[in-house]
């Protein structure tokens, strides 16, 4: 100990308390720089992560967008007047519906000469499509696909196209359909009212120009986008750090799946952690301001001891003196009050690691195109009704059955339910009672889509059996029945179910085929990429569906198919 005596010089108590301010509030500065430090690199962590899940949420709306887009290209290869060839009726039917979305349609050849074009009059001298790549791709992948963006030579501004091929049985017509529109129609979908200040989005096609962008570093549509930005998606969906020696910028971006575009974010990162800065700025000052505080108190303690020792010192010298006084009253205490006041500093620090270890949740939530569903529905059955009514009755009765399935599936956190209790449902919506409906086959467990798209079906044909068939009579019975068995060439697991009506009054054929037959033939084959029929045998309606296991069965996701909208125009 006497050895470390000779290191501490000969000086006033006040420098030495001083000195222990000092050496006292210069480590907690240095744990709040530490901290501050792990808060920015967390910070950055977190911003990574958000940034790429704010290109996610965009992509989500664009691709929903071309998925519309799509849905609506085969929607119009099913027209009757373009199975006949009556082009005019064709162009004068789907020209107004398609205006209002701001979307055009182009009948090619494969050499893309345009047969019609719904943005001028029919009968209109045509040139060739102005995007012939775009065709040759749709066409050689047999898909339908997006375009680059490029300027329309009808239309005089930047747009893309959505190009479905043909299929053989209507190549008279044509060898695609294809669906145009404007780049600055997207500009909506890449709003920044959810991203920091100062940060842009943009859509870009797979040769990276710009469809469509927003934000202050907005660029034009066909333009190039930076080459060092474009070099860092490597990924299908991620974030990182655009280098440079102006602020730094963090980019993030998510290709659409299915399709050759890709939604890009970006912006300065000072922009997106100004908190962080803030928080930097107050507790920087705070520690600075609590070190001058400590040296202070240290000095209003060292004056206070050095007056204490002084009425000691003269206490001292009276009693040396012979002189009888009176004990002095020190007040040493103060120390204590510098100890209490750091103590408290602890405390105040406590919050600050609270927050760098504060993470935010993603949460994941599934979606569904539910009300592209009802529109279509309720459009189909609009044309159908024949008074408001009977309207409201129709509708009201679908979308009971639809919200049963959808009631069922979120009780389930919508991870299937059985198919007997998908038919047990609809009939009960229906019918009240289940009893005269028999069940045949090894339940199986059907995936969401599954659930909502035969949950349509048996709604329908529940409803037709009350009005017409077997269940409008007592002595009626229904035989629900299904069971797997593989295909012909024995590879996949096929699945068939069965409606079966007997005991029912005499079958007649109808004389026109309404919402209920579109949604049981047609949109049942579509849902399930399978085959449906229908057979008014004398004993009793007979229909059948036949589609991959996998389309049906939990765990299998296929793209939702929206009922009831084959006929929209």
């Amino acid at each position: 100990m006497t050895r470390w005596i000779r290191f501490f010089p000969t000086t006033s108590i006040g420098v030495y308390l001083m000195a222990m301010a000092v050496l006292t509030t210069l480590p907690l500065l240095g744990f709040v720089v530490f901290l501050l430090a792990e808060l920015e690199s967390n910070e950055n962590q977190t911003l990574r992560r958000e940034t790429a899940q704010d290109a996610q949420t965009i992509g989500r709306s664009v691709e929903r967008k071309l998925q519309d887009m799509a849905t609506t290209l085969r929607l119009l290869s099913t027209s009757p007047e373009l199975k006949t060839g009556d082009l005019m009726a064709f162009h004068d039917r789907t020209a107004p519906g398609l205006k209002a979305d701001s979307l055009y349609m182009l009948l090619v050849q494969a050499d893309g000469a345009q047969t019609l074009n719904t943005r001028v009059p029919f009968g209109t001298a045509l040139g060739p499509m102005a995007n012939l790549p775009a065709l040759r791709s749709a066409l050689a992948s047999g898909n339908i696909e997006v375009s680059d963006i490029f300027f329309g030579a009808t239309s005089k501004q930047w747009v893309f196209n959505v190009t479905m091929p043909l299929p053989p049985a209507l190549s008279s017509a044509g060898a695609a359909l294809v669906l145009t529109q404007g780049a600055g129609d997207l500009a909506s979908l890449t709003a920044t009212d959810g991203l920091p200040i100062g940060w842009s989005a943009a859509v870009l096609d797979a040769f990276g120009h710009v469809v469509v962008s927003s934000g202050p570093d907005n660029r034009s549509s066909g333009a190039e986008f930076p080459p060092d930005m474009l070099s860092l998606m490597t990924g299908s969906n991620d974030s990182a750090v655009v280098p440079g020696d102006g602020p730094e910028l963090m980019l993030g971006y998510a290709k659409l799946p299915g399709w050759s575009w890709t939604i890009a974010v970006w912006g300065p990162t000072s922009s997106a952690q100004a908190p962080l800065v803030s928080t930097w700025r107050q507790l920087v000052l705070g520690s600075l301001l609590l070190l001058g505080l400590g040296i202070a108190v240290a000095w209003a303690a060292a004056q206070q001891l050095r007056r204490s020792i002084r009425q000691i010192a003269d206490m001292a010298e009276r009693i040396g003196e012979g002189e009888i006084v009176s004990p002095v009253m020190t007040r040493v205490s103060e120390a204590n009050q510098v100890a209490i006041a750091l103590s408290n500093a602890s405390f105040d620090r406590s919050q600050a690691e609270e927050r760098v270890h504060f993470i935010l949740h993603e949460l994941v939530h599934r979606t569904k195109n539910i009300l592209t569903l009802v529109q279509a529905m309720m459009r189909q059955l609009a044309r159908e009704a024949t008074s408001v009514d009977q309207y409201q009755k129709d509708v009201s009765g679908r979308l009971s059955g639809l919200a049963g399935s959808i009631e069922a599936l979120a009780r389930q956190q919508w991870g299937g339910i059985p198919l007997s209790e998908v038919v047990d449902l609809q009939i009960a919506t229906v019918l009240g009672s289940g009893e005269r409906v028999a069940r045949r086959g090894a339940d199986l467990t059907l995936n969401a889509n599954a659930v909502q798209n035969l949950g349509m079906v048996f709604h329908e044909l529940t409803t037709n059996s009350v009005k017409y068939g077997a269940l409008s009579v007592p002595e009626g019975q229904v035989v629900v029945e299904w069971q797997t068995a593989t295909d012909e060439a024995g590879e996949q697991p096929m699945l068939t179910v069965t409606w079966t009506e007997t005991g029912g009054p005499p079958v007649i054929p109808p004389v026109r085929r309404g919402f209920g037959s579109t949604v049981i033939e047609r949109h049942a084959a579509a849902a399930f990429r399978g085959k449906a029929t229908v057979t008014f045998e004398p004993e009793g309606l007979r229909w059948s569906l036949t589609g991959p296991r996998q389309a049906f069965e939990a765990g299998h996701e296929p793209g939702s198919v929206e009922p009831a909208a084959a006929d929209r125009p």
